[in-house]
């Protein structure tokens, strides 16, 4: 069963930078249950097949840029928190956030994420 810190490391970086599509899908299996409910300040959407699309429109959006961490993972109880930066590669972030998720029985079942102010 995997960490909190693997998952939320495995979020970021397996699901939301990869844009290998199987890899990506292989990764969304592995991390999250099957009604997983991610929310941004653009939208709310559930399932595997809609947090997928969601991954690709950001990919899509910006195809030269990628996330990276922006620290440690936190973690309280059932709750992980990851800061990210979103920017091109070896530059300097066009957008930082933060996301939070709930894990249960190893795997992600909500995901919050907030954009940070410049």
């Amino acid at each position: 069963m995997a960490t909190i810190e693997e998952l939320m490391r495995g979020n970021l970086l397996e699901v939301f930078n990869e844009r290998d599509i199987a890899r990506r899908r292989e990764a969304i299996a592995r991390t999250y249950v099957p009604e997983v409910t991610f929310s941004d300040p653009e939208e709310t959407v559930v399932g595997h097949d809609a947090l997928n699309a969601k991954a690709q429109g950001l990919l899509d959006q910006k195809p030269d840029f990628v996330f990276t961490p922006g620290g440690q993972v936190h973690v309280i109880n059932d709750l992980g928190y990851l800061a990210w930066n979103f920017g091109p590669e070896g530059g300097p972030p066009a957008v930082r956030g933060v996301d939070m998720a709930i894990v249960k029985d190893g795997l992600i079942t909500t995901v919050y994420t907030l954009l940070l102010p410049e």
